[in-house]
């Protein structure tokens, strides 16, 4: 490319090992850490706000929904977003130890192709404006007070621009030189530019790999029942709920899907931490149960937390497939939720509300009956065997329930308040609520 007289010569270069991010562990193997640190982290967040019952004016649905309507105890939730986690982790050491190591040195030659691409489309300029009857070179020469701009518009000529070259033997030349904007444009796109394009690139192809493939999760009767169906088990979603599917499904969506976009779009290593990464917070934010008006995440795109929740109910299933990103897949295909979903929430509450409240009655109507009498067959009336054995009889249901109770503890019990009637926002294209689930 620098063979061209006119073009100024490309530096030398020699590579060495890229130093790890985080000593001493490879950026390798610090890349699969990082997912898995930030899920729970940022889960445990979010679940930290749950059991506090902070920001209940923001919750998607109510304490006594999560109890109530989901099919999974949080325990199997746990259990199964490991096993995902183990088989990412080990797809991923996999990867790495077949891939090379990264290296280092090359970064300023790269920067002068940019330099050089930038010089070489100036040699157009000349042409584009001809079409349009401007006399590029005439113009110039009018701008001989702005070399540079003249320089542009003559095509790339620069003829002021020399620096000085040392050959490997010693000996000096001179050379034409860049001029600073296109050195400046040269690295504005080596370290900014191209490395966005890379990761946008990478977020749609994970968005139309995942809304394909999940929307064959529903539209197959055997693949939703065999592994998606799962997932459904989450009729209420929670954020360390967000990767609990199937072993095979998980690895199908997630895994395979991150790893191509990866390897398609020719990220680097650390560009592949901040991809996972947020590709990770990104997935827990849109499972997490809260309509933030503050949270970024949930406005950068229409794909948000009240968006994917719509998909978990029964009777917004067949829609909203988009994951995790963008929606332009259910908008281009027709498989976006249309209409006001006000009533259908607010009846769900009530629902799962009112199976609290039956729960509560019953308790306290059993409460009196739990006075122990001496049985008339018993000749002490101070053994104990008997309570002992009767709370022995305790089913694991019933402590189950106890325990899920406890975890919502201010909440679960309060009345249940009419849905708010800021309705509109979940009209948008975002589903958006903004404040939208209000207990007075």
């Amino acid at each position: 490319m620098a063979s061209d007289p006119d073009l100024p010569p490309l530096p030398s270069y020699s590579l060495a090992p890229l130093p790890p991010l985080l000593s001493p562990i490879p950026d390798g193997i610090l890349v699969l850490i990082c997912p898995v640190v930030a899920y729970w982290v940022v889960s445990m967040f979010f679940h930290w706000i749950d059991v506090n019952d902070y920001f209940s004016q923001y919750r998607l649905h109510t304490p006594a929904e999560v109890l109530k309507r989901n099919r999974v105890t949080r325990w199997e939730v746990v259990r199964d977003v490991i096993i995902q986690q183990i088989i990412q982790t080990a797809f991923g050491f996999g990867l790495y130890f077949f891939d090379g190591t990264a290296q280092v040195g090359r970064e300023e030659y790269d920067t002068m192709v940019w330099a050089t691409r930038i010089r070489l489309a100036q040699r157009i300029l000349p042409r584009i404006l001809s079409v349009v009857g401007v006399d590029a070179v005439g113009l110039a020469g009018k701008l001989s007070g702005y070399p540079i701009l003249a320089g542009a518009l003559s095509g790339g000529h620069y003829p002021f621009l020399i620096q000085k070259v040392v050959s490997p033997s010693g000996s000096i030349a001179f050379a034409p030189a860049f001029a600073a904007w296109e050195l400046f444009a040269a690295r504005a796109i080596y370290w900014y530019i191209l490395p966005a394009v890379q990761f946008v690139l990478a977020t749609l192809f994970v968005d139309t790999w995942q809304y394909f493939l999940h929307r064959a999760m529903h539209m197959n009767k055997w693949l939703y029942t065999t592994f998606h169906s799962r997932h459904h088990r989450l009729y209420v979603p929670y954020a360390f709920g967000a990767l609990y599917n199937h072993p095979f499904e998980g690895f199908l969506l997630d895994t395979a899907g991150t790893g191509l976009a990866y390897l398609i779009t020719g990220m680097t290593t650390r560009q592949a931490m901040w991809f996972f990464t947020c590709s990770t917070i990104k997935t827990l934010d849109d499972h997490c149960g809260y309509a933030f008006p503050f949270d970024p995440l949930q406005h950068l795109t229409s794909n948000n937390a009240a968006y994917h929740d719509i998909h978990h109910q029964s009777w917004g299933i067949k829609t909203n497939f988009s994951q995790p990103f963008f929606t332009f897949w259910d908008r281009l295909l027709n498989t976006r939720w249309n209409g006001d979903v006000t009533l259908r929430y607010e009846r769900s509450r009530l629902a799962a509300q009112k199976l609290i409240n039956e729960d509560t009655a019953g308790a306290a109507a059993t409460q009196p009956n739990e006075e122990i009498t001496p049985d008339e067959h018993t000749s002490d009336p101070s053994d104990n065997s008997n309570i002992i054995d009767g709370a022995a009889t305790l089913s694991r249901s019933e402590e189950e329930n106890l325990s899920s109770r406890n975890i919502l503890p201010r909440s679960v019990r309060r009345k249940t308040n009419p849905f708010s009637p800021q309705t509109e926002s979940r009209k948008g294209l975002s589903h958006g609520l903004g404040g939208s689930i209000r207990q007075k």
